[in-house]
């Protein structure tokens, strides 16, 4: 199996990676920017259509009011980039959200933060490739016609490209990424070249429509809820700025300020291009609409089903660089392209997060397994698993998907924050040097604001949006929040069971007599092997033990015995049912109860074949066997291998791999993980 399964992995993910080139596989800023902040960096690529989307209800009239919303997820932004700023100092270790939740307010807190991240880890990737399916739509007809299966092979080949490592991945995505932000700085710069400078009339291609409001003459409550609602969704510009706390282990030294730094920039860059879309959209008339097929009117008649919406970024760039331009279509490309390349913070993210909880017992063990590539692949895998699920169930529709989108985030914005407080008043209790109490008090304010506001968008998120799919989200964190809670106290009850007493115990105390079985179907060479090697142990009491299945056989077998004059006890068990494995338990069962005291040691010979179709056609009776075996208390099962000319082959084969681990083998990498805080 081995041999099927090595040139395809090794073409995949290439050559596996020693543990000690783990310090190889950290980046530079250059490089951590776009693996790290790719996502809020192209949510502006759909955060200001989301924004225009929900203020179309009230009709165009509504969309004066973007402004003051886009100023809103300005000031959001850069209170959200200044708090983890200083998250990054204080914890930099990786835990991110999740530590600094679990150090300073508690194991449940930790949870629910983690619950967040991981739901919110799935929809990032599920909401970047959909989108980017969508935008490259508006150019490819055959994209948008089979949207679902283009974006299941989007996430497939991302988790291809990050099972290969992060370094790898990382100049994979700066090239594109750094390639988008250029195209955005260059339309804004232009568009206001043209229309401040030359005094151009720029018009999108929806500038002509009518948007038919679905509630006109919105005012008091219900328009606050409205400009509420479009808030929330400008707020998917701030997704993935957590990302950059939780990698901090990921970045070259100096760890911190290096992460410092990055978020500074990713956040400057982010609310500048959001901005300016915003700008040029009102420049040129963008019209945008919930059902456009109905709500978009051409001269007074409805566009109909057969009319597709094109993303906001996608009109402006064509009124600014003209449809077909070469800018236009570099941007265009650009777009789609670090929309799908957005998932990978959550490819960094999610496996990272996923090793943490491991270690600390929260999640399987096998997500703290480094792969060949020194990546986390279990966790890797697990998310891509997830977020196909996501895209198959809601058709790769980013509207839908974006509905259950934020909550999960500021979930974990808050939970951090008010834990980074709590932080700060710890350390100020001890403190007694003025530079650094000043240092920590103005530390302590920035992320109590940030703790305030963020409380404040969560409030509103679950109110604007709990109808419209955040509700998914939140059974999510739960489900989440509770196999999590399960899987701790199963690995708890599991170490308390085990646990060595101080005392002697049942355990620990020397069984009175050994009972060796030898099981026995045919005389020949590998039992010959078994007979000799419990010989070999000097049991107590030695036997073979043999069923009786076909009369003739068992016959021949016992005329063997006696022909050849072995000097073991020859026990034979008849079956009418034609049943192997039953006997043999209740035959051991029943050692046990005359003698509790007694141990019973069973010896199985088994041939080892070097192909995996001949393991199909031996040792299925030996591993039925075993299996029953491993749950009777009191026994214990021993294999007595047998080689075959076949396994000799098997064993040159996996000489020639000497230099390379064989798939399969388990490799646990460490997570660079400081000690908690405070």
């Amino acid at each position: 199996m081995s041999k099927l399964t090595d040139l395809p992995k090794r073409i995949l993910i290439g050559r596996a990676l020693r543990s000690d080139k783990l310090g190889e596989t950290l980046l530079p800023k250059r490089i951590a920017l776009p693996v790290f902040a790719s996502d809020p960096l192209s949510s502006v690529a759909y955060a200001p259509g989301e924004v225009l989307l929900v203020l179309s209800i009230a009709g165009v009239s509504a969309y004066h009011f973007s402004p003051w919303i886009a100023v809103a997820v300005v000031v959001l932004m850069f209170t959200v980039v200044a708090s983890y700023r200083q998250n990054v100092r204080a914890y930099p270790s990786g835990g991110g959200d999740y530590e600094v939740a679990t150090t300073n307010l508690g194991p449940k807190a930790g949870l629910t933060v983690a619950s967040a991240l991981l739901v919110d880890y799935v929809l990032t990737v599920a909401v970047s490739i959909s989108s980017g399916v969508e935008n490259l739509g508006s150019a490819i007809p055959f994209v948008i016609e089979h949207k679902t299966f283009c974006a299941i092979g989007a996430i497939v080949l991302l988790t291809l490209m990050n099972l290969r490592g992060v370094k790898e991945s990382g100049k994979l995505f700066a090239i594109p990424t750094y390639l988008f932000v250029a195209g955005v700085f260059l339309m804004i710069l232009w568009g206001a070249f043209r229309g401040l400078i030359l005094g151009d009339t720029m018009h999108a291609p929806t500038s002509d429509f009518e948007i038919k409001p679905e509630h006109q003459g919105l005012a008091g409550f219900a328009l606050v809820f409205l400009l509420l609602r479009a808030f929330s969704s400008g707020c998917a510009a701030l997704t993935g700025v957590e990302a950059i706390s939780n990698g901090v282990p990921a970045f070259r030294k100096p760890k911190s300020r290096n992460a410092a730094t990055t978020l500074a920039l990713m956040g400057l860059l982010a609310v500048t291009m959001f901005c300016g879309i915003i700008g040029l959209a009102l420049v040129t008339d963008v019209k945008m609409a919930e059902n456009p097929a109905i709500d978009l009117l051409r001269d007074g008649v409805p566009v109909g089903a057969d009319f597709t919406q094109d993303p906001v970024i996608a009109q402006v760039a064509e009124a600014v660089f003209g449809h077909g331009s070469f800018l236009f279509m570099v941007l265009a490309a650009a777009t789609a392209l670090v929309l799908f390349l957005a998932a990978n913070t959550a490819y960094n993210g999610f496996p990272l997060l996923g090793s943490i909880l491991a270690q600390d017992r929260y999640l399987p063990r096998q997500l703290h397994t480094r792969g060949d590539r020194l990546a986390f692949s279990n966790g890797i895998v697990l998310l891509a698993g997830a977020a196909i699920l996501l895209v198959w169930i809601y058709g790769a529709d980013s509207t839908h998907l974006i509905q259950l989108y934020i909550v999960g985030v500021f979930v974990s914005f808050t939970l951090s924050q008010t834990g980074m407080v709590r932080h700060w008043n710890r350390l100020l209790a001890d403190e007694r040097d003025r530079a650094r109490r000043r240092h920590m008090v103005r530390s302590r304010a920035i992320n109590a604001f940030g703790a305030f506001f963020c409380g404040v968008v969560l409030v509103i998120v679950l109110a604007t949006k709990f109808t419209h799919g955040a509700w998914v989200a939140l059974l999510g964190m739960v489900i989440f929040y509770g196999t999590m809670t399960a899987i701790r106290k199963h690995y708890d009850r599991v170490a308390a069971e085990i646990a060595a007493e101080e005392t002697p115990a049942d355990e620990s105390v020397r069984p009175s007599r050994v009972h060796a079985i030898v099981l026995v179907s045919k005389l020949h060479r590998p039992t010959l092997r078994a007979l000799a090697y419990a010989q070999l142990i000097r049991a107590d009491r030695l036997e073979a033990l043999s069923i009786s299945v076909d009369p003739a056989e068992t016959k021949a077998l016992r005329e063997d015995w006696e022909r050849r004059a072995i000097n073991v006890p020859l026990k034979i068990l008849d079956s009418p049912y034609r049943e192997v494995t039953r006997p043999v338990i209740e035959y051991v069962k029943g050692l046990r109860r005359q003698s509790p005291r007694d141990v019973i040691s069973v010896y199985i010979p088994e041939y080892v074949v070097g192909h995996w179709y001949e393991h199909l056609l031996h040792n299925q009776s030996a591993l039925r066997l075993k299996g029953r075996l491993l749950f009777t208390p009191g026994v214990m099962v021993t294999s007595v291998p047998y080689q075959l000319q076949s396994s000799e082959a098997a064993k040159k084969r996996a000489r020639k791999r000497a230099d390379w681990s064989a798939p399969g083998s388990v490799r646990r990498g460490p997570v660079e993980r400081g000690h908690r805080k405070g």
